[in-house]
């Protein structure tokens, strides 16, 4: 069956604005306070300068006043000095050489000739005057030097102007300090402190909207399902409201990391054509008290006023855990706080229609349960990671702008990447292009995509490490250990590819398995994973008689599986069907359980490792001769398919076949690609494999590997 959507997907598209011409820029106040300043600065000195050049009395008297070149002086008092201002007269000013230098300056400061160009001062105008009439004492009145009293007081030096000018320049710098902030000039709304509470969601409407559709997204057809009515509901809400039928108010995306939530909130966006409001959960946190509450309820006023709109809360754990836990006894938090806000905004006593909330979190269990009913929540709708139909059409989606060569098929990639989350998936299509292009290729390959999954589940290939011969053999019976393991064992993963090349940052080897996708697992299961697990460790210990620390990580997942199976499962007969899974944290550092059930769940875990290690050491015993051949062929070839394995141990007594020869036509299960699917690393740095998680989470397949 094909869908010719997702045949043909739209590539993702960015987030544009439609307004291509560019705003003009704003005038910035700062400029306007920055002049009033300097202006009420460097006023006062040049009302208080005359422009004369300064000069004494005795060279006034010897230089200008005798020998007649003073054509008038003006004399006014400044404070407790009297200023005298000498204009000296033009042809004296023209003709003489000692002005000169008096006459450039003023016309090169494009002054009137008309000066003044001397000012001298002196203790009070009567013994200014009686001084010049002294020295004219011998020249007729009618020829004397005019002496004019004028009133020339600098009005910015009058105390009730400087109190006016004291009182501007504080209303001036208190606007500037508000007005920083508040974030007017030079801040964002809500980026300073007096807009604080102000909600920071970014708001796409018609001017600027989100250009992703349902087309973009592939692989989550349920969920697109269930957020496509949402849409439907905001379009066309009578078809609904008609029946009795009421619009749901809120609708929660749960899913792991990369599993696309954020994209399909994007493109409930871009479909229903009204206004979307996006922000993250952590856009309420801040260290004020109240600030949460205040911004949700500023998103909510906004929101109102453009009703009907969708908002869309990102990561909601950060501010809807459950309350009530980790309480400080007389502390303030504010988390709290802002969470009754958003339920009360969400289903309080005055809601108003016409707002849908979308919300999503890959922590669902930490939740508070107010926030998880209906008519806050109505729907949760649940992203898991794609199946092999789903990684194919994100395949296809993620491929469009790479350009191929002949032979990839997408359908091939999905199955040789079992628990792929969509981001994983786009960063394998980017790795195997940057590799090609290394490679300087014209078009990606089916290699370059292999080497791209390699990379992406086990870290960069580092052939250049230098190892000992001595640790190389070790590595190479651990993986042979790990291989024999999986291959004589009936439950365990059939085992695809081999490998004692480093990877990583201190992984020395790994081993590669095909599962089947699958979400139950019995014991039968479960212990023959723990077996080919163990297969390294047991390898070591009968080939050298000594262990290492390249089973650490091996040890630790084992362990991890065993206590599950013992206290989460129900798998011990002694223990009992029994669960003591806290996925809520309501025990949090109490034990639901007494000390001597505490002894007797370690005493079983122990028994159950030793009972896998003594099987695994069996197994092993008996296929001595295929270990020492696998482990010889890895050391001279360092790397080995499933071919190379049916070669050297004759072909796998279990004819299961996996999901990948389901998927792919029946392709034959020796086939040399490497498909790269479970890692089991070596050396110091974790391992990843069939059984690397917790065995409740649903996803085995091991893809997610820990570095």
């Amino acid at each position: 069956m094909k869908d010719n959507k997702l045949d043909k997907p739209k590539p993702i598209r960015k987030i544009t604005n439609k307004k291509i011409s560019p705003k003009p820029p704003k005038f910035n106040l700062m400029w306007l306070y920055a002049v009033v300043i300097i202006a009420l600065l460097v006023v006062p000195t040049i009302m208080d300068s005359s422009g004369g050049e300064r000069i004494s009395y005795q060279q006034f008297e010897t230089q200008m006043l005798k020998p007649r070149d003073v054509e008038k002086v003006e004399v006014y008092k400044s404070g407790e000095l009297v200023y005298a201002d000498v204009y000296i007269k033009k042809d004296s000013l023209a003709k003489k050489p000692q002005y000169a230098n008096v006459n450039k300056q003023q016309r090169t400061l494009s002054l009137s000739s008309g000066g003044p160009q001397y000012t001298f001062t002196d203790a009070s105008y009567e013994s200014l005057k009686q001084s010049i009439n002294t020295a004219e004492k011998d020249i007729p009145d009618a020829q004397k030097t005019p002496i004019e009293y004028v009133h020339h007081e600098n009005w910015l030096s009058n105390s009730f102007f400087q109190l006016i000018i004291m009182g501007v320049l504080l209303v001036v710098v208190w606007m500037f300090i508000m007005r920083r902030m508040s974030g007017g000039a030079g801040g964002g709304p809500g980026g300073q402190i007096f807009n604080i509470g102000k909600s920071k969601a970014t708001l796409f409407d018609k001017e600027a909207q989100v250009t992703v559709t349902f087309n973009d997204v592939a692989g989550l057809e349920e969920a697109k399902q269930e957020v496509m009515e949402i849409v439907d509901f905001l379009k066309n809400p009578k078809k609904y409201t008609n029946l009795g039928g009421k619009i749901p108010k809120g609708a929660l995306l749960v899913g792991s990391p990369g599993t696309g939530k954020t994209l399909l909130a994007k493109a409930v966006a871009g479909e229903a054509q009204v206004p979307f409001f996006s922000l993250s959960g952590s856009d309420f946190v801040e260290m004020f008290v109240g600030v949460g509450a205040s911004r949700v309820r500023d998103l909510f006023r906004q929101a109102k006023d453009k009703a009907p709109c969708i908002i869309f809360i990102d990561e909601i754990d950060a501010i809807g855990r459950a309350r009530g836990k980790n309480n400080i006894v007389g502390g303030n938090d504010e988390r709290e706080n802002t969470l009754n806000q958003l339920l009360v905004e969400m289903d309080g006593f005055g809601t108003d229609s016409g707002i849908i909330i979308l919300a999503a979190t890959n922590r669902p269990d930490v939740l508070d349960s107010a926030l998880l009913r209906p008519g806050r929540f109505d729907r949760q709708v649940s992203i898991d990671k794609p199946d092999l139909v789903g990684r194919e059409q994100i395949f296809k989606v993620h491929l469009k702008p790479v350009k191929l060569a002949a032979g990839v098929d997408a359908k091939k990639l999905s199955a040789q990447t079992p628990g792929f989350a969509g981001a994983e998936i786009a960063n394998v299509c980017n790795e195997a292009a940057l590799i090609a292009a290394r490679k300087n290729k014209e078009a990606v390959d089916m290699q370059d995509f292999q080497d791209a999954i390699d990379r992406v589940i086990g870290g960069l290939e580092k052939k250049n490490k230098i190892i000992s011969p001595e640790e190389k053999r070790i590595v190479a019976y651990h993986e042979a250990g790990h291989a024999i393991a999986g291959w004589f064992l009936e439950h365990a993963d059939p085992l695809v590819k081999v490998s004692i090349v480093p990877r990583g940052v201190a992984a020395l080897g790994y081993a590669q398995y095909l599962p089947k996708e699958q979400f139950l697992y019995t014991t039968e299961q479960l212990l023959d994973g723990m077996c080919m697990t163990m297969g390294g460790r047991v390898a070591e210990d009968i080939t050298f008689g000594k262990i290492s620390t390249g089973a650490q990580n091996d040890l630790e997942r084992i362990t991890k599986l065993a206590y599950a199976m013992v206290t989460i499962y129900g798998m011990n007969p002694k223990v009992g069907n029994v669960s003591f899974n806290d996925t809520q944290g309501e025990y949090q550092f109490n034990k639901p359980y007494s000390e001597k059930t505490s002894e007797l769940i370690d005493e079983e875990v122990r028994n159950l490792i030793n009972n896998v290690y003594d099987m695994t050491k069996k197994l092993l015993t008996e296929k001595r001769e295929g270990l020492e051949k696998l482990a010889n062929k890895l050391l001279e070839k360092e790397i080995l398919f499933q071919s190379d394995l049916e070669e050297i141990l004759g072909k796998r007594p279990f004819d299961h076949r996996t999901t990948y020869d389901e998927f792919v036509n029946g392709n034959d299960q020796g086939n040399q690609e490497p498909v790269a699917q479970n890692l089991v690393h070596e050396g110091v740095s974790d391992h990843s494999g069939t059984f690397n998680r917790n065995p409740e989470e649903k996803d085995v397949s091991g893809t997610d590997t820990k570095k």
